[in-house]
């Protein structure tokens, strides 16, 4: 197993690192330290971590849809940016699909963890259910129910739910779509990200 001595980079010159190999072995101070540096670079690098997960599979090959996963993404944010959508609705929409690949089972649940404490109660419910309410397009597929997401009928966010996936999810996989640049999105990704991030995210 390859062996590498030097410590990784800080991200700001005047920071301190705490030259220990074990959490253990931490001060109080160190643990202050810490923190006072953490709540800096989650700020600073949250967005940015974010984009480049997503950045990373702009070339990826599908299984089978017309588009890849990262296409898929920019056409739902540019549809939602041409709507007249705010702001925040248009990231969520951007990243609705971030984990599809790595968390395939619950990458609803992996975006509405992403970005809960920074969005609206309504759009954090919308990311943990909309690919339920996705089933309801998907009426040929003997594998989904395109009744499942009646069990939510009423719900306050119901509605808003079924919108986004029919305008905005079901319809982003056209080949010949002229969707905006990740570039585009980048400064709204960073402002929803550099929101005073709640004291109890959304779960």
């Amino acid at each position: 197993m390859p062996h590498d001595a030097a410590p990784s980079p800080i991200l700001h010159a005047e920071w301190s690192r705490i030259d220990k190999p074990e959490m253990a072995l931490y001060s109080a101070e160190d643990w202050a330290l810490l923190a006072r540096q953490r709540e800096q670079y989650q700020r600073e690098e949250q967005g940015r971590q974010a984009l480049r997960l997503l950045a990373a599979s702009e070339h990826d090959a599908t299984f089978g849809y017309p588009v890849n996963n990262f296409r898929h993404c920019l056409q739902a944010a540019t549809r939602a940016w041409q709507d007249g959508c705010d702001e925040e609705t248009v990231v969520v929409s951007l990243l609705h699909d971030i984990g599809f690949i790595v968390c395939p089972k619950s990458h609803g649940a992996f975006s509405a963890a992403l970005l809960s404490s920074y969005i609206s109660e309504r759009n954090h419910w919308m990311l943990q259910h909309h690919a339920l309410f996705l089933d309801a397009h998907a009426a040929t597929d003997a594998l989904l129910d395109p009744m499942a997401r009646e069990r939510w009928r009423g719900h306050p966010h119901f509605e808003w739910t079924a919108r986004f996936v029919e305008r905005y999810d079901q319809v982003s996989l056209d080949p010949a779509f002229e969707c905006a640049p990740l570039s585009f999105f980048e400064p709204m990704v960073m402002r929803i990200f550099g929101r005073t991030p709640r004291p109890h995210p959304i779960v």
